[in-house]
């Protein structure tokens, strides 16, 4: 769940790896029908919540997009990666990321993603429905109805949004004519899009096959994420600094020392860290945090800035919490919308957990050195996605994390790809991310314990920083 410039760089990322047909090198297919001595995943499965029918054949796992009135094909078709488990899971890659199902019995079982922090649950349905076996069509009136019942179907934020769907349809179905042409329809589905101001709502259109971002959602007030403001907000933290960063991950994470013995992690992403799978991108992450917590008892406290971090993986935020510390605690609680009918039924609450990592001995010395001593947060409204859900885990950690800066982007749940026709995708968020009282931060975003300027023109300009300026300071006044 990842956007650049909230919503641009990284959506394309998504949709095109999402929407890649990959076959794999692994075992022969037959390997699926014989999973778990007669717990067989071969069949027609529908997820619980999402929207998606799923078909498993000859070792080949395929989507659909399903709602009321419509299904499509989902534009995935993955291929089986080695023979089941001995309690019949079968691996299925995408890429570098794979994905695995476990049968509970004849008919449901449990998908869960590399890195992921959650899983889903698929219900075995007795065949193909009726509208995935025909050819949908694909005039500009039928597109227009499939999306707009995409996000009628899936989207939960319409009542906080104060955003009247219907009247939206009724307003912007009236333009499309049967002339309609491909680049009017994609005019009227991003002037549908606009009005939402989320972050986690992107159009892809294929040009040549391959899906290219035409449009991406924000909250207004955004600031933009240019190489400009990163190259002079480097500057202005680089000034307090007492020596240079250590780099890693490509440049996405930095580990620096602060005067009074703070340490500095900067996170400017949670994906990509490096060009492998998921244990390799975590594998990098730690070797990060070792260098951070090489002798945490020399630390007086910690700063963290994630307010160029416009996300990436959930699970790669909630690794640094673990080594933030001691005992267990509640990260968030995920759902996902459900039923098709009612905008308030979602599925199951999945607790999420913040663990402490185990210490090991590794090449590099010891690993998984914990601090629980003082931290603090610095934020912006760049602060998208999973910066956010690392952000909402660190808010259940004691002693309380003190978060500097301004308000996060307001965008939690991961993002849903749902293809329209052949010439466009859209993708949209279709889960809440609750605290232990069941609320959530989407629109608004997680609001800063102490507000402060945030990579203002004039600052930058003087290479200041007010906010890690306060976070010294705050630390300073909790050592003494």
């Amino acid at each position: 769940m990842t956007h650049g410039s909230i919503s641009r760089a990284v959506a394309t990322a998504v949709a095109t790896a999402a929407l890649a047909t990959t076959v794999a090198a692994v075992a022969p297919g037959v390997a699926t029908a014989q999973a778990g001595k007669g717990r067989s995943l071969e069949g027609v499965w529908r997820m619980d919540g999402y929207g998606t029918v799923v078909t498993i054949a000859g070792g080949k796992l395929t989507t659909y997009d399903e709602t009321t009135h419509s299904c499509v094909p989902g534009g995935i078709t993955i291929t089986q990666a080695g023979p089941p488990g001995p309690d019949g899971t079968v691996r299925f890659m995408l890429g570098h990321t794979g994905l695995s199902l476990t049968p509970k019995g004849r008919d449901q079982a449990i998908e869960r993603e590399d890195g992921g922090i959650d899983s889903k649950t698929l219900n075995r349905i007795d065949a193909l429905p009726a509208l995935c076996t025909l050819p949908a069509p694909n005039d500009p009136l039928s597109v227009f109805d499939r999306f707009w019942e995409d996000f009628e179907e899936n989207y939960p934020f319409f009542a906080a949004k104060g955003i009247d769907w219907h009247a939206v349809r009724d307003e912007q179905r009236q333009k499309i004519t049967p002339t309609t042409t491909t680049d009017r329809l994609q005019e009227i589905l991003i002037d549908t899009l606009r009005p939402l101001g989320d972050g986690h709502t992107a159009l892809a259109r294929f040009v040549n096959g391959a899906p290219k971002e035409v449009f991406g959602g924000e909250r207004p007030d955004t600031l933009p994420r240019t190489k400009e403001l990163i190259d002079r907000a480097g500057k202005a933290v680089a000034a307090q600094l007492t020596g240079p960063e250590q780099v890693f991950a490509g440049g996405k994470l930095g580990v620096g020392r602060l005067p009074d013995g703070v340490g500095y992690l900067r996170v400017s992403g949670f994906s990509r860290y490096t060009d492998g799978d998921y244990a390799s991108q975590a594998a990098e992450l730690d070797r990060a945090l070792d260098a951070l917590l090489a002798d945490p008892d020399a630390l007086s406290g910690l700063v963290i800035d994630i307010r160029l971090n416009s996300g990436g993986s959930d699970g790669l935020g909630l690794q640094i919490a673990s080594r933030l510390t001691d005992c267990p605690y509640l990260a968030y609680r995920k759902v996902a919308r459900n039923d098709p009918a009612d905008p308030t039924k979602f599925t199951r609450p999945q607790p999420i957990t913040v663990r402490p990592s185990a210490g090991e001995h590794g090449e590099h010395g010891k690993h998984g050195e914990h601090f629980t001593g003082p931290v603090t947060l610095l934020t912006s409204s760049i602060s998208a996605s999973a910066a956010e859900t690392f952000t909402q885990a660190l808010m259940g950690r004691s002693p309380h994390v003190t978060r500097i800066g301004d308000n996060t982007q307001g965008v939690f749940s991961d993002v849903l790809r749902k293809m329209l026709s052949p010439d466009f995708a859209v993708l949209l968020p279709n889960e809440k991310y609750l605290t232990r009282e069941g609320t959530t931060f989407d629109g608004p975003g997680i609001a800063p314990d102490v507000r402060t300027p945030v990579f203002s023109t004039e600052e930058l300009a003087a290479l200041k920083d007010s906010a890690l300026s306060t976070a010294r300071r705050i630390l300073a006044e909790d050592e003494r």
